[in-house]
């Protein structure tokens, strides 16, 4: 009996495995300008990739990223820095200026990017902006999980249509891409990261959530700063620092960047290990705060 428990606890060494992931809206990080406004400044740049490095995660989300050329420079500014990620995608959709990517540590074994997809909203027909970007990654072990990025319409004024209704449409497309995953694989890993631009409460992070058997699990890292005690009203979360966007114009901080995963992954996910980042003029780099969550397999 003592030898089979041995073994057990071997095998458990032998097989174990974990990964992080992460991800960080970089907030315009383009060569050229966009919206009016100059490219990045170096000392951005390097806010952005200390950033990275703090964050450490084995597989990175990003969003508003320029062209390839500029994601080509951000990682080999990144390896030459000591943090190097060998596989990488870059999706481009109808959006001309700002773009989704992944960089990996671990092989990409399939790339799904989904560029064209369109909705019809008040009698018109509107596309998504940013798309969707979606792989598959293989981790030591055959440990295999899909991940998805998003960007969805941002809160600034849209003439042509209200810019709730126009991301909670895109909101129902990528719930879609996440059904599609669960008819292939109805216990599968899955991972769906990035900007929503809307609170856990909204039509937008419920429609994505989901409901039933495939509702998604909401990581919610946290600000390491040494809160631990529970609500004093049970019915809600913790009082922790969460917060990952800061909004200029209206000088509010918001949590609208998530993580969120299969239902099989929720008791892999390990809480302890994951954090929203709290570096030093973080907001030099960007008005986003790069999150990271932590799987343990």
């Amino acid at each position: 009996m003592k030898q089979v428990l041995l073994w057990l606890l071997l095998a458990r060494q032998l097989f174990a495995g974990s990964f992080t992931v992460g991800t960080y809206n970089l907030e315009l990080y383009t060569d050229t300008p966009v919206f009016n406004l100059p490219p990045k400044s170096e000392e951005a740049r390097k806010i952005i990739r200390q950033s990275v490095k703090a964050l450490n995660a084995d597989i990175l989300a990003l969003q508003e990223i320029g062209s390839a050329k500029t994601l080509q420079e951000l990682r080999t500014a990144l390896k030459s820095e000591g943090i190097d990620y060998p596989y990488w995608e870059h999706v481009i959709s109808y959006d001309t200026n700002l773009h989704l990517a992944f960089l990996s540590k671990y092989p990409i074994t399939r790339r799904n990017p989904h560029t064209n997809e369109n909705f019809l909203f008040q009698g018109r027909r509107f596309h998504v902006l940013r798309g969707f970007a979606e792989i598959e990654v293989e981790m030591p072990g055959n440990f295999r999980c899909t991940l998805i990025t998003a960007h969805l319409k941002s809160k600034r004024i849209a003439v042509e249509a209200d810019q709730q209704g126009l991301r909670e449409e895109e909101a129902v497309l990528l719930r879609e891409k996440i059904d599609q995953f669960f008819k292939r694989e109805p216990r599968g890993n899955i991972i769906v990261l990035g900007d929503l631009n809307d609170g856990i409460t909204t039509k937008t992070a419920r429609t994505v959530l989901g409901r039933g058997k495939t509702r998604l699990f909401d990581a919610r890292p946290e600000e390491r700063n040494g809160d631990s005690l529970p609500n004093p009203n049970p019915r809600y979360e913790p009082r922790r620092i969460v917060w990952t966007h800061y909004f200029g114009k209206e000088e509010t901080y918001s949590r609208i960047d998530y993580i969120l995963t299969s239902p099989s992954l929720r008791d892999k996910y390990h809480p302890e290990k994951s954090f929203i980042l709290n570096l030093p003029d973080w907001g030099v780099g960007s008005d986003h705060r790069p999150l990271r969550a932590a799987f343990e397999f």
